[in-house]
Parts: C-alpha cells; sequence; structure tokens
C-alpha cells in the first residue's frame, strides 16, 4: 500500500513537472513582445522594461524557469498584473466558491444519475429504460451555456423564483448547481444503467431472487455495490474538473469562483494568473485522481494493491 502510494506520488510529480513547463512556456509562445501585448501599445518604454525586470523575463530561459519553479515551491505563484495581488491569495479566494459549487453539482448528478441508471437498468428494454437513456443521451449533448441561459431564462426571468445572477447564496446556488448536475448526472446514468444490465444477468442475482429477496435489497445492496468503481471513478474525474473551475457554468451565473478568474484572467491577459490557475488545477487532478485510486480499496477489499507497482 505504501509503495503504491508513492508511486501514485512520484507520477503526480512527473504529471505537475511537465505541466509546470506548459506554465512557464506559455508566456514565450505569445507571438511578438508578451510584456508589450500585457500592457497594451500604449505603454511607455519605461513601463515595459519595468514590467518585464519585475517578471524575471530579461534573464535567460533557464534562470526564469528555475526562478519560477523555486517560486512555486514556496507558494509563490507570481503577482496578478490586474489586481497586484499575489496569484495564490487570488486563488484561494475564489475556491471555496467553487468547492461549494462543484460539491452541491456533483451531489445531485449523484442521486439524480444513479437513482435514474438503477431504475433504467431495473426495466431494461421497456417505455421507461428507453425515455431515461434517451433523456441521458439528450444531458450528454447539451451544450452547458445553452442548458444555463435556458434555466436563467425560465426560472430567473419567466417565473422570477431566483435572482439571474451575482449572488453567493443558498439560493443563488440552486440554478449552477441544478445545471451543473443535469449534466453531470447523464454520464453518471448510462454508466450505471450499463453496469447494472450486466450485473443482474449474473446467476447469484437470479439466486437472491429465487430465494424472495426483496427488489430494493438486490438492487442497491447486492447489484450496485458491483458497479461502484466505475461511477466512482467517472464521478472523481468530474470533481476534479469542477474543483479546477466549471468555467462555462461560472461564467453564465457569474459564480465568482476559479473559472469566472480564469476567463477575467484571459481577456485582461494577467498571464500570471493564467499560468497559476493552469498549474493549481494540475494539482487538484493530480490530489482528486490518488484519492480516487485509494477509495478503490474501500469499496472493493479484494484489490490488492501490492500486484500493482509496475502498473502504477
Amino acid at each position: 500500500m505504501k509503495q503504491y502510494i508513492l508511486n501514485r506520488l512520484i507520477s503526480g510529480i512527473i504529471v505537475l513537472f511537465g505541466l509546470s513547463i506548459f506554465a512557464f512556456a506559455l508566456i514565450h509562445m505569445i507571438p511578438g513582445d508578451p510584456v508589450r501585448i500585457m500592457l497594451g501599445e500604449k505603454a511607455t518604454k519605461e513601463q515595459v522594461e519595468r514590467l518585464r525586470e519585475q517578471m524575471g523575463l530579461n534573464k535567460p530561459l533557464p534562470a526564469q524557469y528555475i526562478d519560477y519553479v523555486s517560486g512555486v515551491a514556496k507558494g509563490d505563484f507570481g503577482t496578478s498584473l490586474k489586481t497586484g495581488r499575489p496569484v495564490l491569495v487570488e486563488i484561494q479566494d475564489r475556491f471555496p466558491e467553487t468547492v461549494k459549487l462543484a460539491v452541491a453539482g456533483i451531489g445531485i448528478a449523484v442521486v439524480l444519475g444513479v437513482a435514474l441508471g438503477v431504475v433504467a437498468a431495473r426495466y431494461q428494454n421497456t417505455l421507461v429504460d428507453y425515455i431515461i437513456t434517451s433523456l441521458a443521451t439528450l444531458g450528454i449533448s447539451l451544450a452547458g451555456f445553452w442548458l444555463g441561459l435556458i434555466v436563467i431564462m425560465v426560472f430567473a426571468v419567466k417565473l422570477a423564483w431566483f435572482r439571474v445572477a451575482g449572488g453567493t447564496g443558498l439560493m443563488d446556488l440552486v440554478l449552477p448547481a441544478g445545471t451543473l448536475g443535469v449534466l453531470c448526472s447523464s454520464m453518471i446514468c448510462r454508466l450505471t444503467r450499463s453496469g447494472m444490465v450486466e450485473v443482474l444477468s449474473n446467476d447469484y442475482i437470479r439466486t437472491a431472487r429465487a430465494k424472495g429477496m426483496r427488489e430494493s435489497i438486490i438492487l442497491y445492496r447486492h447489484a450496485f455495490r458491483n458497479v461502484l468503481i466505475p461511477v466512482v471513478t467517472i464521478v472523481g474525474l468530474q470533481i476534479a474538473s469542477l474543483l479546477g473551475g466549471a468555467i462555462v457554468i461560472e461564467q453564465v451565473f457569474s459564480w465568482p469562483g476559479i473559472g469566472t478568474l480564469a476567463i477575467s484572467a484571459i481577456s485582461t491577459r494577467d498571464f500570471p494568473m493564467i499560468q497559476g490557475i493552469i498549474l493549481f488545477m494540475g494539482i487538484v487532478y493530480v490530489t482528486v485522481n490518488l484519492l480516487i485510486d485509494l477509495l478503490y480499496g474501500l469499496i472493493d477489499p479484494r484489490i490488492d494493491y501490492s500486484t500493482q507497482k509496475e502498473g502504477a
């Protein structure tokens, strides 16, 4: 177990190392003078030179990268050109709102997706199954911004049940979290259904039914446990994605999370902030994936981590 965790940590560090190279190279891949692009064409030569020196762009590339990685290792992700505040502080201010939205959205998605997936599998090849799978397919096909705008139009503008956008309270969370939940539940529903259909055809399920065991116990205590790992995997990937910032939904609902911070940084050419967000999202992905891998052992005690040393 310890060796497996160590192997996963090493692979995570390698991923973050590659991501740090990409984040660092981002500013150097811009055509033209990146400092001039950041400050605009009206900036004076003195302002350009001052920012270039401030960002260390007057040093050789290897020295710049070493300075960048050293700063990141100390928790210094740079300084925002827009606000003048440390990038990490700006991210920390926004991250709790992203967590709030991600937890609410994934909670709705899991309840909705699992329940509909189990029902569809239980009534396989019936009208109920066809309706649920069609809705799940439609949900996967929907664009997030389109669904968000429809939700705002119906529930905020027409019915006036909620504010259009801009708040961070519990009622303001309903529409963006509900939209995220519907979008994410579609994949969970299809995965749950396909796994349950396969499990429900096994002999031990037929034996349980022959013994007169209640259908609800068969479905949730016996069958669903055997499809937990793929469901947890897709849920983990969705959590990592949402914690990195549900960019489209946050922008549509003006939710002050990492996603809107990223859009603002791009529109204002705040490259230190963009670099910091990219690296922060990478750390979130690596951390969540490691936790999901460790969760497998709790779900299925038969998993032996010692046999996964080479594949880790």
